[in-house]
Order: structure tokens, then C-alpha cells, then sequence
């Protein structure tokens, strides 16, 4: 199909020889427990994407990085799963590199190594947990002398065993002794973090979305990214921007992963024109709603506008790929789906993105009183 032609390409200029490693491994092989997919994204360069060229990344715009997750989710949905775990991740941390003085050297200097040693974030917030914002803590820190001991269960958290650095949002004691929230760099060889099975679903199974446990985790007091005290809200307007990337990444992989079958519908030339063109429309418009949340993240400050253009792109793209999923396995038949296992998985595979939060009942007050005219209130 011509538009995912141009993903690919996309693709293919900031990761070259990703989309044909991917290609020269069964579908099968891809999705399952085990699956190279990881290994390869690092090897192609996956993780520098939203790096900035000064840490030796590349910088994309969103626009730019939901295309490249396009072609990722329909050559691999777990692969662009997890991908999005590390990638929404960089662009927060990044974001406040990009601070003179925000970070600690400690800080700085784990993201130094990132791009250079092609290592991956994992994520610690509270995505899995559907009726939760993805960026509400999940983790306790208990003070103690030269830090905090980390304590608390994320499960599932994608890129458990590939992971070189899991960031967590905590809460910590603030200077007047109320809660705040922080971010904590945590290294994955970290004595008492541990990694347990967990996924059970045969669906997006090459994610390693498995169950971190952090037990007593001790992390100095330099990793632990603290709310600046002459700008008390400044991670809550990171939080913000971090919310629109994960939207945003999520959504187009599984785009991509819809547009994959549609593709299959057209090289076999099943159904009537009508109901190809049909699926090819639909499809088209999904991810053109992504496209025009994306554009609006890269023009403008992150802010309730770009909250609720995403919230609206996202939901939208939602049900239109189950539906036109489910269209193209009955214009591809009985048979078709019988002897193709890509055909179904591929089906089965935009299904969760009604479970990632936040969920749609958890927004829809909020989203009724922003249209109304009032503000953007996300629990």
C-alpha cells in the first residue's frame, strides 16, 4: 500500500536495514516470546529517534516519529509496543536535559551513554493499569541517607529484559514535607530490581512485557529528577508533553499494524472495489487524525488543546481500526484466514489499544466539559 510504502521509507532513512531485518524473520517468529525484534531495533539504531543530535540522536518531530511507528506496528506490533515505552520516555528526559541546570551530571551523564551505547528505557509509570493516567506514580521511595529504596511492581512493562534503564514516577517528601512527583533513573542491574513472567497472551507477545519488581531498590539521591524549586510546575507541563508522545506512538503502531492488512486486501484483490476503497479510506483517515494531532504537538506548546487533540485522534483511531480490521478478515475469507496466522494476529493485534490508558469512560466527563468550554480536568 503506497502509504505504508512511505512509512517504510521514512523508516528506512532514520533506521536503515530495520524494515528489511524485520521482513527477512517470519511474521510469526516476530510476535512471539523471544522474538529478535528488539535486538534488531538497537541494532539499527532504534533508540536514538527523539534523542537530540547533541546526545547523537536524530531529533524527530512527532510527525516524523508516528510514521516510522507506522511502518514499525505493520511490520512488528510488539516491536512498535515497546518502542513506544522507550520513545516517549526519551522525549520527557531529554526535555529536560535541554535545561541549563536542570539535570544533575549523574543524570547527564547516563543520558550521554544512551545513543551511544544503544540502550533502552523502560518505563515505570503507570501504563497497564487501564483506569490510571499513564503518568500517575507506581512505585513508593522511602528516604533514606544518600537517596531513596524503591519499592512496587510494574507490570506489564515492555522492554523488561532488554532494558538497560527503567525511569519510575515516584512520589518523594517536598520541601514543606507534602508529596511531590519525581522521576527516578533507575539502572537495570540494580540489586533488587528482578524481572518475572508475566504475559500470557499469545498477542504482542515479542514486547517482553513482563512483571518488574523493585524490592528495597536503592537509588542515590543525584538520579532522582526533582521538581525545581523556582518552577514547582515544571514536571507536571513535562507530564503533559509526555502524555501527547505516548498517545501519539501508541496510536500509530497500531495503525500501522491495521494498514498491514488492508495492504493484504488489496495484493489479493479481495471484496468489491467499492469495499477495498472503502477500507483503504478509513484506514487513510485514522491515521490522518494522527497526523494532524502530531502536527500540532510539533507547532505548538503542549498544553490542553493538544491533549484533547490527541485524546480525540486516539479514540477515534480506536474503533475505526477494529472495525476496518475485522471488514478486511471477511473480505479475505474463510480460507485466508485459516492458512494465514498474519492475517489474524495482525487483527488481534490492534485490539489493546483500547486497553492502554487512559481509558475511554475515564475521560469522557473531562472531555465533555473542555468541549463545553471549560478546562481539560484528567484525573
Amino acid at each position: 500500500m503506497r502509504t505504508l510504502d512511505f512509512a517504510r521509507t521514512v523508516c528506512e532513512r532514520h533506521h536503515p536495514g530495520l524494515v528489511k531485518a524485520l521482513e527477512d524473520v517470519p511474521y510469526a517468529e516476530r510476535e512471539q516470546p523471544g522474538s529478535p525484534v528488539i535486538k534488531l531495533f538497537r541494532a539499527c539504531g532504534g533508540v536514538g529517534l527523539l534523542v537530540p543530535a547533541e546526545y547523537g540522536g536524530q531529533g524527530a518531530d512527532p510527525l516524523t516519529a508516528i510514521r516510522v511507528q507506522r511502518a514499525i506496528g505493520s511490520l512488528s506490533p510488539s516491536l512498535a509496543a515497546a518502542a513506544t515505552m522507550h520513545h516517549f520516555t526519551a522525549a520527557m528526559l531529554y526535555a529536560l536535559a535541554a535545561e541549563p541546570g536542570r539535570l544533575t551530571e549523574a543524570q547527564l551523564n547516563l543520558l550521554r551513554d544512551v545513543v551511544p551505547q544503544q540502550q533502552l528505557m523502560a518505563s515505570g509509570w503507570a501504563e497497564g493499569r487501564t483506569r490510571a493516567n499513564v503518568l500517575t506514580p507506581s512505585v513508593t521511595a522511602r528516604p533514606v541517607e544518600g537517596g531513596y529504596l524503591l519499592s512496587g511492581v510494574k507490570k506489564p512493562c515492555s522492554l523488561s529484559r532488554s532494558m538497560d534503564l527503567l525511569t519510575a514516577s515516584v512520589a518523594v517528601p517536598g520541601t514543606d514535607g507534602t508529596p511531590e512527583l519525581a522521576v527516578a533513573l533507575v539502572p537495570a542491574s540494580s540489586p533488587g530490581l528482578s524481572v518475572h513472567p508475566f504475559w500470557g497472551s499469545g498477542v504482542l507477545a515479542g514486547a517482553e512485557s513482563d512483571e518488574v519488581r523493585l524490592a528495597d531498590v536503592f537509588v542515590p539521591e543525584e538520579l532522582v529528577v526533582r521538581t525545581a524549586a523556582d518552577d514547582p510546575h515544571r514536571l507536571d507541563d513535562l507530564q503533559t508533553a509526555g502524555f501527547v508522545w505516548f498517545e501519539l506512538l501508541i496510536s500509530a503502531g497500531y495503525a500501522g499494524a491495521a494498514g498491514a492488512l488492508v495492504g493484504q486486501v488489496l495484493e489479493h484483490g479481495a471484496g468489491s472495489a467499492e469495499e477495498r476503497a472503502t477500507l483503504v479510506v478509513e484506514c487513510e483517515a485514522a491515521f490522518g487524525l494522527l497526523e494532524g494531532a502530531a502536527r500540532a504537538a510539533r507547532d505548538e506548546e503542549p498544553g490542553e488543546e493538544a491533549v484533547a487533540a490527541v485524546l480525540v485522534a486516539r479514540y477515534s483511531a480506536q474503533e475505526t481500526l477494529v472495525r476496518v480490521t475485522q471488514q478486511a478478515l471477511e473480505l479475505l475469507g474463510g480460507m485466508h484466514f485459516i492458512r494465514s496466522f498474519d492475517a489474524a494476529h495482525l487483527a488481534a493485534s490492534v485490539r489493546p489499544l483500547a486497553f492502554h490508558p487512559p481509558a475511554r469512560r475515564a475521560t469522557a466527563e473531562p472531555l465533555l466539559g473542555y468541549f463545553a468550554g471549560g478546562p481539560l480536568e484528567l484525573a
